[in-house]
């Protein structure tokens, strides 16, 4: 069944509204350097604050320019993302449903850099003393996102817009 042409947009508002409803509690409940494990050596809640990107990278760089050419950068990608959706450049349901989880997931951390200067992060999981750095639902929303387009491209090479122009 095809999707809605604005299923899309209640797509990433939930996206972005589960994250913000998840980074609010976390935030409001638990001081930051939280860390209470629930399975033990497996998951725990934690409350972290990530100025970087994506698995803490940058978060240690002195400069200030830092967060806002991360927002920046972020916005740019949003602005491509929702007019990829828009011109039905976004393929099939599959892509147009991962598209706009990412997009969720990058407004919800976008909206973090721009009121907190950085990313909070809650969700962390360990095996056999392996640890997968701290992560939230905004993340989750991108990689399940990512994992969506992928499946779609490996499934559908050539979208339905692309081969009707040929």
């Amino acid at each position: 069944m095809p999707l809605r042409r604005t299923t899309w947009i209640w797509i990433t508002l939930c996206a972005f509204a589960a994250d913000r409803g998840t980074k609010y509690a976390i935030e409001k409940l638990t001081p930051l350097g939280y860390h209470r494990t629930y399975i033990r050596r497996f998951f725990s809640i934690v409350h972290e604050s990530n100025p970087g990107v994506a698995f803490g990278f940058f978060s240690d760089s002195p400069s200030k320019w830092i967060t806002g050419a991360l927002a920046a950068g972020m916005f740019i990608v949003c602005v491509l993302l929702i007019w990829i959706v828009v011109s039905d450049y976004a393929g099939g349901a599959l892509s147009r449903s991962g598209i706009s989880l990412i997009l969720g997931g990058a407004f919800g951390n976008l909206y973090d850099r721009l009121f907190h200067s950085g990313v909070t992060d809650f969700l962390y999981f360990q095996i056999n003393g392996y640890h997968w750095p701290a992560f939230n639902l905004a993340d989750s929303a991108i990689t399940i996102g990512a994992v969506l387009v992928a499946v779609e491209l490996i499934r559908h090479p050539r979208s339905k817009a692309r081969s009707a122009g040929n």
